[in-house]
């Protein structure tokens, strides 16, 4: 059976059977807790963003940090010495008594953590991307619902107050109906070429647990401790990278979910680097009262130059811009503007509908506690990384070709198809299923 559609099958069983794996056959639904007692976590990748993750939720009890890099082991465990320290984090989440999980390794091994997570019933927050793949994605969703789990995605820009003003501008009808949105990332690359030079392992790196799932390969420092979102293998370049960020804006001010087909372009893929240069053209039909909606994401030089020109923004690298009946605005994630200028003489924004946020991590703290659920669940941050992933797949698979998506089938249609059906799924290596 095709391997995309053995995981969806799964994640379907999953969800009709409450999730019923053996780990958690007996759990019973997770208690509230007061908020002055302390969440019980583990940490799994404490080096890069994962430090990042870490302070994010050092107010709680950290009892467990998890990492196959020994010296960045090492130093999570200087700031907290009575946390038992783990290289392998299938072990670590044996753990008793653990209430969530902070995962912050790089994307290909997010999946298995989770879903692994998940299997105990525990709380989970993970860096976005979800997931390394679509149907990945797919199956958190559904696994995370099935068990009640309390869910954040890393976006941490989501908290920021100007998203805030941004969606409620948007929401209000301040430049009318938005029907195009460029999302443009130009100062970031994450690209790569080729395979890289192979060097000798570190002996403070286990590097068949970084391999996690992913088939066996040579140790190069391309990969590890930060180049990894260069190569398809572990990682899905800029796109992967920074999309989930800035489509974040759009996805939650259009309450968009699933595009009805896309079209990705650049470069020649290259078989095992990500590209420098990469654009994705989404249709989103029209739901309820809003109208079809065309979003482009793009990077590196595919960034729509002339759309800002035309605008005097020229100056921005990196931003939303929405393009509607009456106006545009434009956003990063600090400030936002709204045009054409003579069109917005003495403009009052509308009155602030959307409660501040308590911050990122703190929404997902607090969540676990009240067994409620913050802003970037799962349900939410699922369909928006299949969305971002999906260019991904276009760009490898179907080039410069208008693929359909239907996404109750996770399936593609149109030419090219077959090629990018493939990619919707990677095989997990002997030991890592889930």
């Amino acid at each position: 059976m095709h391997s995309s559609r053995r995981f969806f099958l799964r994640a379907a069983a999953l969800a009709g059977s409450a999730f019923a794996l053996p780990s958690c056959s007996s759990a019973a639904p997770r208690p509230k807790k007061r908020h002055d007692e302390k969440l019980k976590l583990l940490v799994i990748g404490v080096g890069g963003r994962g430090a990042g993750n870490v302070d994010g939720v050092r107010s709680e009890d950290i009892v467990a940090v998890c990492d196959i890099d020994r010296l960045q082991l090492a130093r999570a465990a200087k700031d907290f010495p009575n946390a038992q320290q783990f290289v392998d984090f299938r072990r670590a989440l044996e753990l008793p008594g653990l209430d969530g999980v902070v995962i912050s390794t790089p994307d290909h091994t997010h999946f298995p953590a989770a879903m692994m997570a998940l299997g105990r019933r525990l709380d989970v927050y993970c860096e976005k991307p979800l997931t390394h793949t679509v149907m990945q994605a797919r199956c958190l969703q559904v696994a995370a619902k099935a068990v009640g789990a309390v869910t954040q995605m890393g976006t941490q820009i989501h908290a920021n107050a100007n998203y805030r003003r941004v969606v409620e501008a948007i929401r209000a009808g301040v430049i009318g109906d938005v029907e195009r949105v460029h999302v443009f990332v130009g100062a970031t690359d994450w690209s790569g070429k080729g395979l890289p030079k192979v060097e000798p392992v570190p002996a403070h790196v286990e590097w068949d647990l970084w391999l996690g799932p992913v088939k066996a390969r040579d140790y190069s420092s391309a990969y590890h401790p930060a180049g990894w979102r260069r190569y398809w293998a572990f990682g899905g370049g800029t796109t992967a990278d920074m999309a989930c960020h800035f489509t974040d804006l759009p996805f939650w001010a259009l309450e968009l979910d699933a595009p009805a087909e896309l079209r990705a372009d650049g470069p020649e893929p290259d078989s095992e680097g990500t590209p420098r240069d990469l654009a994705c053209e989404y249709v989103y039909p029209a739901r309820g009262a809003r109208k079809e909606v065309r979003l482009r994401w793009s990077c590196g030089d595919l960034v729509p130059k002339e759309e800002l020109e035309k605008r005097g923004l020229s100056s921005w690298r990196n931003g939303v811009l929405f393009v509607g009946s009456k106006g545009w605005l434009i956003s990063d994630y600090s400030k936002h503007e709204i045009g054409p200028k003579e069109s917005f003489v003495g403009y009052v924004p509308p009155a602030e509908s959307l409660p501040a946020s308590p911050g990122h991590h703190r929404e997902w703290i607090l969540a676990c506690k009240d067994r409620t659920q913050p802003s970037c669940t799962f349900d939410y941050a699922a369909p928006l990384t299949e969305a971002v992933l999906l260019a991904n797949v276009a760009y490898r698979g179907a080039r410069g070709k208008t693929l359909r998506w239907d996404a109750p089938r996770m399936a593609l249609s149109g030419d090219g198809a077959s090629m990018a059906q493939e990619l919707l799924e990677a095989p997990m290596r002997d030991g890592w299923e889930c």
